[in-house]
């Protein structure tokens, strides 16, 4: 039985897909990067060591603004506040919380210009992976073209042409990272 000839439109799903994911996590990534605004995705990232496991803080509390510098944290389960204050305190975000009982206030001081500026390379060290992570994919769909071409599943015209689509593929998504980073460079360095 034969294989299928190869699917240019499958190739181009399979790799916007991939291409969609790596936007995604840039996208993660950039919620938890502080800006001047308090914002539940500040602390999306945070990891909990609780009942013998390392869980996501959202798992264990309920994160909403409590002002336009304040997030308040309410802990589902008393015991346990103590290690979600402990793995907020040390995330690395520069944050000192308070807790009372079950709920714990985070006050986030005004980001001075040195802070502004260390986020801001942060955000763009995120968009060169998601660059790179883009350009491996770019790199597969290339690979898998040029494999169809040697095994002469297609023609020397039809691979070319498709590079070429997987080259666009590619410029397109870059230029949405670098949107997406001069966006997030912009808001974090407003003051």
């Amino acid at each position: 039985m034969a294989a299928a000839p190869p699917d240019k439109n499958a190739l181009r799903a399979d790799l916007s897909r991939r291409m969609d994911g790596a936007m995604e996590t840039l996208k993660k990534e950039f919620s938890g990067l502080r800006t001047g605004r308090a914002s539940p995705a500040l602390l999306e990232n945070i990891r909990v060591e609780a009942y013998g496991a390392n869980q996501a803080l959202n798992q264990l509390a309920n994160v909403s603004v409590g002002g336009p510098s304040m997030l308040v944290v309410q802990v589902f389960d008393r015991s346990v506040t103590k290690q979600v204050e402990v793995a907020i305190r040390d995330s690395g975000l520069n944050l000192n919380p308070q807790s009372e009982g079950q709920t714990i206030r985070i006050n986030l001081p005004p980001l001075t210009e040195q802070r502004r500026n260390e986020l801001a390379k942060m955000a763009s060290k995120y968009a060169e992976g998601a660059k790179v992570a883009i350009r491996g994919v770019r790199r597969d769909g290339m690979e898998q073209i040029q494999g169809w071409k040697k095994k002469s599943e297609i023609s020397e015209d039809d691979a070319k042409r498709w590079s070429d689509e997987v080259q666009k593929l590619t410029d397109d998504y870059v230029k949405q990272i670098d949107t997406a980073v001069a966006a997030k460079e912009k808001d974090i360095k407003t003051v």
